[in-house]
């Protein structure tokens, strides 16, 4: 078996569903449910009882080929989560079969939602399809960010075979603020110009949707860059979305963990405290 094969013969279809609920001040994770090798740890509260942290894990530790993920989260009213990742979601190549992630939050009505992952690696020769959309009630907050790497760069491998489609969809109350669908496959113009990722193996999206936008948030993020790559900040109605473009992980994270930092208190009304698991 190649070495960056998941262990695994058979298909993963697995989904984890997560609630989050306000009860006397507390934010709590009310309800889950999986099926497959998807869960989420023990709930942490780092900041207090105002916001729940949960860390969401996928134990195979790859999606391969046929793999089909499914991740949906409720926010009732006033709640508050933050979800993140252990550690890079990887992609392995494909004998020619898609693998798809998708991700489908809802967020009640004055809820806040941060959905925080790390990186996603896209092997090559591997046909990934991720995906994720939320759709905000009237004074629901949002801060979420998605990073993502063509080919092991960091063991010299570029992104040679394979396709990459990336959909995200955001909507106020059933009006559309965001929606994008792309697909990158290797050895494309869509990979190679200038328009799209200028031969870049790292790119990301970051996205803040709440009532609070305005011109003073959007200035503030517009005075941070990244460390190495490019980086742009776009105002939309009610949002703000950053965009980096580059070939460094650890430069995009860092890009978009200074951008929540600056963001969060303003945003969200809480000053920022960053997961435990992003320093292990």
């Amino acid at each position: 078996m190649p070495f960056d094969q998941p262990p695994h013969s058979a298909r993963w279809h697995a989904s984890l569903a997560l609630a989050f609920e306000r009860r006397a001040g507390r934010s709590v994770l009310a309800h889950r449910a999986h099926e497959g090798p998807l869960a989420v740890q023990k709930p942490f509260y780092p900041e207090g009882d105002g916001v729940c942290h949960a860390i969401v894990i996928h134990p195979p530790g790859g999606i391969a080929g046929g793999d089909d993920l499914r991740i949906d989260v409720h926010a009732a009213p006033g709640a508050h989560a933050l979800l993140t990742t252990p550690g890079a979601t990887k992609w392995y190549r494909s004998a020619g079969e898609r693998a798809s992630q998708r991700v489908a939050i809802d967020a009640s009505e004055e809820s806040a939602v941060e959905w925080l992952p790390q990186e996603s690696i896209v092997y090559d020769g591997a046909i990934a399809e991720i995906g994720w959309q939320a759709n905000l009630a009237r004074g629901a907050r949002l801060i979420a960010w998605d990073i993502v790497c063509l080919g092991r760069t960091g063991s010299g491998e570029r992104f040679t075979r394979g396709r990459c489609a990336i959909e995200t969809r955001i909507a106020r109350e059933g009006v559309p603020i965001l929606v994008e669908k792309g697909v990158l496959e290797a050895g494309t113009a869509a990979c190679a110009s200038a328009a799209g990722l200028a031969g870049r193996s790292v790119f990301g999206t970051f996205l803040a949707a709440c009532d609070a936008v305005d011109g003073s948030s959007v200035a503030s993020a517009r005075a941070l860059r990244p460390a190495s790559g490019e980086a742009a900040v776009t105002r939309l109605p009610g949002a703000l979305v950053a965009r980096y473009r580059g070939d460094s992980t650890l430069a995009a994270r860092a890009y978009f963990a200074a951008l929540w930092n600056g963001l969060r208190e303003p945003l969200m009304g809480r000053a920022p405290v960053e997961p435990r698991i992003w320093r292990t």
